[in-house]
Parts: C-alpha cells; sequence; structure tokens
C-alpha cells in the first residue's frame, strides 16, 4: 500500500521534466523564429531603376539611400550602378542599403568658372546641371577676395566621375590657407615645381628615377620627345587633389 504514493510522486516528477523541456524547446523555437523572421537577404539591385530597387527593399523592410549619382556610358540614367551591402548579404531588416545611381554619359559642357567670383560660379554651375564640390581658399595677392583661381575638373572636361567641381578661390593675404587644389606639375623642371609649393607653404620631396631613351618614330608617327633630365614626370597627391600645409608632396622627376 505504500508504494503508491513513491511511483506517484516519480511519475509527476517525470511529467513536470517533460513539461519544461516541452516549454524549453518551444522557448527555443520561437526565438529561432523570432531571430530568423527578422532577417532577410539583400537583393540585387544593379541596373534596376532606382523607383524598382525602392519597390524591392521596401517590400522586403529595408531601407534605400541613394548616396551618389556618377555619370555612365554603360548604365542608363536613373538606373542603379552599384549598391552597398552586397547581393546576397543577410541583413536585420530596417538595414539601410546604399546605392550609388547612373547619371547616364556625360552630355554637360563644364563651364570656365577661372577668375569668376565665387557666387558668380556657383551660379554658372548650376545652370549647367553641375554642382559645387569642395572649396578651398588660398591668400593670394594677386586677385580680388572671392576670385575663382582654378577649378578640377578643368573647363570643357569630358569623361568626368561626377557632376561636381571643386573650386580653389582667393583669400585675403592675412588668411591662413585651410587648403588648395593640387596643380599639375608634370612637365616643369622640378626646382621650379618645388619653388612653387614652397610659395605656399606645402613641402615637397625630390625622387629622380632612370627614364629610358625613347623608340625612335616609324613610318608616318612622329617621334616621342625625350622627358627633359630633372622634369616632373609624376606627382602625389595628384593633381585635382585636395591638399593643405600638413601634406608632403612627392615629385617624381627624371635623372
Amino acid at each position: 500500500m505504500r508504494a503508491r504514493p513513491v511511483l506517484n510522486f516519480f511519475q509527476v516528477a517525470s511529467l513536470v521534466m517533460l513539461l519544461v523541456a516541452v516549454a524549453l524547446l518551444a522557448a527555443i523555437a520561437t526565438m529561432h523564429f523570432a531571430i530568423h523572421g527578422a532577417e532577410v537577404q539583400i537583393p540585387a539591385l544593379k541596373g534596376m531603376t532606382v523607383a524598382e530597387a525602392l519597390s524591392q527593399t521596401s517590400g522586403l523592410g529595408l531601407n534605400l539611400d541613394v548616396d551618389n549619382r556618377y555619370y555612365s556610358g554603360d548604365v542608363a540614367a536613373g538606373h542603379i550602378l552599384s549598391q552597398s551591402p552586397a547581393p546576397g548579404t543577410v541583413v536585420r531588416r530596417e538595414w539601410r542599403v546604399r546605392v550609388s545611381e547612373s547619371l547616364g554619359p556625360q552630355k554637360v559642357e563644364v563651364p570656365d568658372t577661372v577668375g569668376s567670383d565665387e557666387r558668380m560660379a556657383a551660379l554658372r554651375l548650376r545652370s549647367a546641371g553641375l554642382e559645387v564640390g569642395a572649396t578651398a581658399r588660398l591668400p593670394y595677392a594677386g586677385a580680388a577676395e572671392g576670385t575663382v583661381l582654378a577649378q578640377d575638373p578643368p573647363a570643357h572636361a569630358q569623361g568626368i566621375a561626377q557632376p561636381s567641381i571643386n573650386l580653389l578661390v582667393a583669400a585675403p593675404d592675412d588668411n591662413a590657407a585651410d587648403g588648395f587644389v593640387m596643380p599639375d606639375l608634370t612637365g616643369l623642371p622640378v626646382v621650379s615645381a618645388q619653388a612653387d609649393l614652397t610659395r605656399v607653404g606645402i613641402k615637397s620631396v625630390a625622387e629622380f628615377v632612370d627614364v629610358p631613351v625613347a623608340p625612335m618614330g616609324r613610318g608616318d608617327a612622329a617621334p616621342t620627345p625625350p622627358v627633359s633630365p630633372g622634369a616632373v614626370m609624376a606627382e602625389q597627391p595628384p593633381a585635382g587633389a585636395r591638399v593643405d600645409q600638413s601634406a608632403l608632396v612627392v615629385l617624381t622627376a627624371a635623372k
């Protein structure tokens, strides 16, 4: 008669353990579906229109940001050029997908803003469908304050990547320069190039390399002119880059 209570105790304990195990499995399954149910795979957006890409990403619970716009001769205007993250990447819902949009082939003419007032230059660029990019200022006594001294890309440039033009603008002599657009120094004597950089407070070093003798021209082709000893062949940072007084320019010159 006393064996039954003991048996009932083990039966109840086994039932409780079974219920606990079922509850744990249910909780694990719920967490699994909650976590993985909130994950999505990034679709391939390249080549889609921005509207198509927006519809695709919003349907997956993702956010689409058009970060940049570039000219392209291969991808039609209004279509996606590139994306980040890459297609197939697994992310959480509400993730931001950043894309660049094609502007199609470059059809606008880059205006010449050198010598113009900064505000007039900005108006001319905007009227041509372009934007003002980085603006650097350089103390320069030879022009009135606010006069555009240089631009990058230059006037009438073809094959530019973005619809933005960087400007170098004259500042008063008593203002410290916050930087300038690196000029193209190739072909200049390295001594003259270094003097020009020193004049605006930029340090530079020269590296001399051997230059092979150019082959003679054949047929109607004109012979390649030799590189003059001491002439600048390359520069780093390259022409068009923004530099300031903390930069060190490396000039590669012919021996």
